[in-house]
């Protein structure tokens, strides 16, 4: 079966650091890809050469079998790319809807009637109904984060590309945004999310995938990755006893 998306050989250099080398791994439909890694691993460089914000200095990406390694990034959201960012960005001075409806009509290309009536349907999954007049510049975190997510639905994706949302948020918060994308994955979209918040991300992920200064450092069931004693050395800073 062909993957939904598929990174083979993914490279990118900024000046002579390496920040992607040589990467590749696949997503299959309906998974939850997990993504960890220490600061300055890539991870952020790694979404923004999917969703095409950066462009590749070698390797190719693939959506359902289509190279889609020099579309520009409004191309590949038209195509089922979508993605939120680790800092929220909202139009401040724009509603919570009207945030939602210009990601409907220019990243779905939905009329306005469509928009509209998407719009709706996703701030009520997204528990920001009651605020869809409030100005998204005066929401607190926790609801920022649920717009970002909210956002990135209205472009419609098949991939949908999660940047540390759970970060900054209390174990409560956290679990509710869980419970959001575990409903969202059980829609049929499929998922790939960079966290540090790991209960949360383990609490998604189907498969995990550790990087580390660029490179694929492991990839399996994630409670087998992170028993892994080079993955708890790397990320955990735990150095592992042997007999």
């Amino acid at each position: 079966m062909t993957p939904l998306l598929s990174v083979q050989g993914l490279s990118k250099s900024f000046g002579s650091i390496k920040v992607t080398n040589n990467l590749s791994f696949d997503l299959r439909r309906g998974e939850a890809l997990g993504i960890l890694g220490p600061n300055g691993a890539g991870k952020t460089t790694l979404f923004n050469l999917i969703s095409g914000d950066l462009s590749s200095d070698s390797g190719r990406i693939l959506l359902e079998g289509r190279d889609i390694t020099r579309l520009p990034a409004y191309k590949r959201c038209g195509a089922g790319i979508g993605r939120s960012y680790q800092v929220a960005q909202p139009f401040g001075g724009m509603t919570v809807f009207e945030n939602l409806a210009v990601a409907a009509m220019f990243g779905a290309g939905q009329t306005r009637a469509q928009a509209h009536d998407s719009s709706v349907e996703i701030l009520r999954r997204t528990a920001l109904l009651p605020k869809a007049n409030q100005l998204a510049g005066s929401l607190t975190l926790l609801d920022r984060k649920r717009l970002e997510l909210a956002r990135a639905l209205a472009t419609r994706p098949e991939v949908l590309l999660l940047d540390e949302i759970a970060g900054g948020l209390t174990e409560k918060e956290a679990g509710q945004l869980v419970e959001m994308v575990n409903e969202i994955r059980s829609d049929g979209i499929s998922i790939i999310w960079i966290e540090h918040v790991v209960h949360a991300l383990i609490a998604v992920a189907t498969r995990l995938l550790v990087i580390n200064f660029g490179s694929k450092l492991a990839e399996g069931a994630p409670r087998e990755v992170m028993q892994s004693p080079e993955v708890q050395r790397v990320y955990l800073g735990i150095e592992v006893q042997h007999a």
